[in-house]
């Protein structure tokens, strides 16, 4: 196998290399005890017979290992059971170990605020002993597992990022589709919580009835999780997921129903010590012949329970919709095609377009989308906010937004309320004064929050918002309807604000352009990369700024929102002046924003020690042409402003395309 390849070099991706910075992001999760014991090998010398799948579909199931991704591989679960949502994310057809055009490499897409983004990656893969460490198939010889979770990795920064997480988020992020959080425990809204104010950051989820999820049992991905050590699962941590693989209504010998759910662990075994284990007593209620049978259908890891077991072991569930071969979504409601989807992006800015809720005097000013709705139908809104991320660049230290909340550290608690109107031109305070029409009720720090109703013809006002006034953060509104509708957004004048509170701030501006052929290289991962524009720019040595952000990067794109680039970019010390690009070329970046991500504007925000510096952007693919510009602010003492007049002069210089030479 090895001879099959050996006329060219493998793939190895200097983007997530084998290193600790692929490893870890702070060492504050239980894989830090691991240091300096991971190894990285490829399949073949991991095995003799390396495959992405085994030829027994049982095998193909994910097995968890090291790392705490079990929310994860309950998503993979789901992929598995619908090859073309798998297709979608690990393509076939991409050439394997034995074959001649084997070089060490595999693509996935992933979805990733309304576009599907793709992530390359070589096949090394963190090993101790010469086994995986972390998640693979039951299969020792199957790979598809073990380097999707690399990918996946290499998208969130880190194996270490991938340590707790929520179901949903990765069954949006590797379907496209959506998903809800359902409660278990409770009965959803309380007495006392209906007299609450009608705006809180509580986080209250609707209360599950199985009942609802009868029309699409078959097709929904189904997840439940844990956030205490429950009885019957004795064995099980503080926080798991597992999978609901099936659920059954039967009858007992007695004439009695009864309704079982098989559950999958991702752990590889089984940890339930109820009624329905291989020898519990439940069973002698059942027909021996059906008893027989269903205990047949368990593979390794998988154990059965009735529903009153379910609902009192576990927290709640994760509802993954249905999406059909023709990419619809459907109903977890009715089972109704959703046929027609539009998206927009938009966010929330300080001081500008981020009024908090409804408690507050400036809730108007949040952003604003007009939906109108042809015919009457079925109609699914949801608000998806983007993740604020750490990068775990070995040189970078990156602002963390609110870093002071540390309960919430991802996300902002988030809401969408719906008013119909009757006619497009309306009085906007008369009518937020009145109950919206549909709501997602109480803010909650979730991703993406979701209401779905039957709507008649008209026009609907949808403001979605934060909890907190001033709160930032970017967002996705999409729509999934049943009948046609359109999506629009109430145009605002632009804002015009300071960049930034905390001291002064000397902004340059570079313009450039990606041309085919000339300085459209792409991503590290192609040799043409050095092809790219690239754009010098210096830190000085402040003594009064000792800590904290020295520097905000953003590269925005000119192309229309239906037509983006994935786009990225990587900071490089430049070691010798004169020689910028010669300097970096041999180095590793000290900042990067990636992976590339099909957005107009992306940002990043480090401290970088005082020297030189070059920026380097670029679409994922080559000969990707378009206008872009970069805004470089750098932190500066008070004392040392420069004059209007020499910052007009810099912005000029730098107002051109800066391309340099090999």
């Amino acid at each position: 196998m090895k001879e099959a390849c050996s006329g060219a070099a493998l793939f190895e991706d200097r983007d997530f290399p084998t290193a600790d910075s692929s490893l870890f992001s702070d060492c504050s999760t239980p894989i830090a005890r691991l240091h300096g014991e991971i190894t990285w090998q490829r399949p073949q010398d991991i095995c003799q017979s390396p495959a992405l799948f085994p030829t027994n579909t049982d095998l193909a199931h994910a097995k968890q290992g090291l790392l705490g991704d079990c929310w994860f591989l309950c998503a993979c679960t789901f992929l598995l059971q619908n090859q073309h949502l798998l297709n979608k994310v690990l393509s076939p057809g991409q050439p394997q170990w034995g074959s001649s055009k084997y070089r060490g490499s595999f693509q996935f897409l992933f979805w990733q605020h309304g576009h599907w983004t793709e992530v390359t990656i070589d096949d090394r893969l963190p090993c101790m002993n010469s086994s995986l460490c972390f998640s693979c198939c039951h299969s020792p010889s199957a790979f598809w597992v073990a380097l999707l979770e690399k990918a996946y990795a290499k998208l969130r920064g880190s194996y270490e990022q991938l340590w707790a997480g929520q179901v949903s988020e990765a069954l949006v992020d590797l379907t496209g589709g959506v998903a809800e959080r359902w409660n278990l425990m409770g009965f959803g809204l309380k007495k006392e919580e209906r007299r609450v104010e009608q705006d809180s950051d509580k986080v209250i989820r609707k209360k599950l009835d199985l009942n609802l999820l009868c029309c699409v049992k078959e097709e929904c991905a189904l997840s439940c999780s844990t956030h205490n050590t429950p009885g019957g699962l004795g064995e099980l941590d503080q926080h798991h997921a597992l999978t609901v693989m099936e659920w059954l209504d039967l009858r007992k010998v007695t004439g009695s129903e009864a309704r079982l759910l098989r559950i999958r662990n991702p752990w590889g075994r089984c940890c339930w010590a109820g009624a329905w284990t291989w020898s519990g007593v439940g069973w002698s209620s059942l027909d021996p012949v059906c008893a027989a049978e269903l205990q047949a259908r368990t593979a390794e890891g998988e154990f059965w329970l009735d529903e009153a077991e379910f609902t009192s072991q576990f927290d709640d569930i994760t509802v993954g919709y249905p999406i059909s071969k023709d990419g619809h979504l459907k109903s977890v409601y009715t089972g109704t095609l959703l046929t027609h989807n539009h998206q927009l992006a938009s966010r929330w800015i300080k001081g500008y377009s981020a009024g908090g809720s409804r408690n507050t005097s400036s809730y108007s000013s949040n952003p604003k989308f007009w939906l109108k709705v042809c015919e009457g139908g079925e109609v699914l809104v949801s608000l998806l906010q983007h993740r604020k991320h750490r990068n775990g660049e070995k040189y970078a230290q990156t602002a963390f937004e609110d870093s002071s909340n540390t309960k919430h550290q991802h996300y902002q608690a988030i809401a969408l309320h719906m008013w119909k109107v009757e006619k497009k031109r309306f009085n906007l305070s008369r009518l937020l004064n009145k109950p919206p029409c549909a709501s997602t009720h109480c803010h909650s720090y979730e991703r993406e929050v979701v209401l779905c109703r039957q709507l008649g013809p008209g026009y609907y006002l949808l403001i979605p918002s934060t909890y907190q006034p001033g709160a930032e953060a970017h967002f996705l509104i999409r729509v999934f309807s049943s009948s046609p509708t359109s999506l629009s957004a109430l145009k605002s004048p632009a804002p015009s604000l300071p960049l930034t509170a905390d001291g002064e701030w000397e902004t340059s501006y570079f313009r450039g352009l990606w041309v085919k052929g000339r300085t459209a290289g792409g991503s590290r991962n192609f040799q043409s990369y050095w092809q790219n524009p690239c754009f010098p720019f210096a830190v000085c040595d402040e003594p009064a700024l000792t800590s904290g952000v020295s520097v905000r990067i953003t590269l925005h794109q000119s192309r229309p929102d239906t037509d983006l680039h994935p786009i990225g970019f990587h900071v490089y010390k430049v070691l010798h002046s004169g020689s910028e690009q010669t300097g970096a070329k041999d180095e590793d970046p000290v900042a990067s924003c990636t992976p590339h991500c099909y957005s107009q504007d992306i940002s990043l925000a480090c401290s970088l020690p005082p020297g030189s510096y070059t920026i380097v952007p670029s679409t994922y693919q080559p000969d990707c042409s378009a206008n872009f510009t970069i805004s470089l602010a750098r932190r500066i003492h008070r004392k040392v402003v420069k004059s209007q007049e020499t910052l007009g002069r810099a912005i000029h210089e730098v107002s051109h395309i800066s391309v340099m030479k090999t």
